[in-house]
C-alpha cells in the first residue's frame, strides 16, 4: 500500500513540476523597485511576513521586523538561503532585492503557487520530508563539492510537527557558522490538532529543555543533531508575531574561528 502510495505522490510532483515549467512567471530582474526595508519588500510581493499585504487590505504576520534584526549584517555579504515552502517565491523575490548578493533555493512540493523568476532564485519541486529526495536535491545543486553551507535556513513549509522535526534533523548541520536556522509558525502544531501528528517533542518543547540544560530524546531528531544544538547554538530567539498564531524562532549557530 504504501509503495502505491508512494508512486501516487511522484507522479502527482513530477505533473506539478512539469506544470510549473510551462507557466509564465514574473521576471524581478526586470523590476526597479525602490523598497528600503525587508517589510516594503515583503508586502510588495504579497508576503505574509510582511506587517499587512496588499496596501494594508491584509494583515500579515509581521514577522519582517524581526528578520531585519537578525539578518541585516548579511545585508551585503555574498549568501546562500534556502527556503523550505516557498509557496508562490513571495519573500524569495523580497530577499533578493535585500540581500544583493544572495543566491536563494526555494522548495516546495506544489510548484503551481510560485509565480516569481529571477537568475538568484532557484526552485525545486521537491518533498522537504523525505530524505532521500533531499540528498538528490543537495547532489542536484552541487552541494558538497561547491556551496558546502548555507547561510540562512528558514522553514516555513507545511508546519506539521513531524516535518518541522525531520527538517531541523536534516538540514541543521548544514548552517553555516555564524548563521541561521529559522522555523516559522513554530508553535502550529499546538494550536491545531491536526498538525500534531506525532508523539514527540514540539518544537517549543525541544526549546525548553536546549535552555534549561535537559535531556533530549527524540524518535524524529537524532542524538548527532541534537549534540550539534546543545553545542554550537549560540542564541534561540523567539517572537510573536501580529497575531495569536503567529510566531517564530532563529535559531543562531556560534561563530568558530
Amino acid at each position: 500500500m504504501n509503495t502505491i502510495q508512494d508512486n501516487l505522490n511522484f507522479f502527482s510532483l513530477f505533473k506539478r513540476n512539469l506544470l510549473y515549467k510551462f507557466k509564465k512567471k514574473i521576471n524581478i530582474d526586470l523590476d526597479n523597485i525602490k523598497k528600503n526595508s525587508l517589510d516594503e519588500l515583503f508586502s510588495y510581493y504579497g508576503s505574509d511576513k510582511a506587517n499587512s499585504i496588499n496596501d494594508d487590505k491584509e494583515q500579515g504576520h509581521g514577522f519582517s521586523k524581526f528578520y531585519e534584526t537578525h539578518l541585516k549584517p548579511f545585508k551585503n555579504k555574498k549568501i546562500k538561503i534556502l527556503e523550505i515552502g516557498a509557496y508562490s517565491g513571495a519573500s524569495a523575490a523580497a530577499f533578493v532585492k535585500f540581500f544583493p548578493n544572495t543566491e536563494i533555493y526555494c522548495l516546495d512540493i506544489n510548484l503551481l503557487n510560485f509565480k516569481y523568476s529571477s537568475k538568484k532564485i532557484n526552485v525545486y519541486g521537491a518533498n522537504s520530508s523525505n530524505n532521500s529526495m533531499m540528498l538528490k536535491f543537495l547532489s542536484k545543486i552541487n552541494f558538497f563539492e561547491s556551496i558546502k553551507y548555507f547561510d540562512i535556513i528558514i522553514d516555513d513549509g507545511s508546519h506539521i510537527q513531524s516535518d518541522q522535526l525531520i527538517a531541523l534533523d536534516f538540514f541543521y548541520k548544514h548552517v553555516v557558522n555564524g548563521g541561521f536556522y529559522i522555523i516559522e509558525d513554530y508553535k502550529f502544531a499546538n494550536y491545531f490538532s491536526h498538525l500534531n501528528d506525532v508523539d514527540d517533542l514540539k518544537i517549543d518543547e525541544l526549546i525548553k529543555k536546549i535552555n534549561n540544560q535537559e535531556n533530549i530524546i527524540s524518535k524524529f531528531i537524532s542524538e548527532n543533531t541534537i549534540n550539534d544544538i546543545t553545542r554550537n547554538n549560540k542564541n534561540i530567539f523567539e517572537y510573536k508575531g501580529n497575531t495569536k498564531i503567529s510566531d517564530i524562532v532563529f535559531f543562531e549557530k556560534k561563530t568558530i574561528f
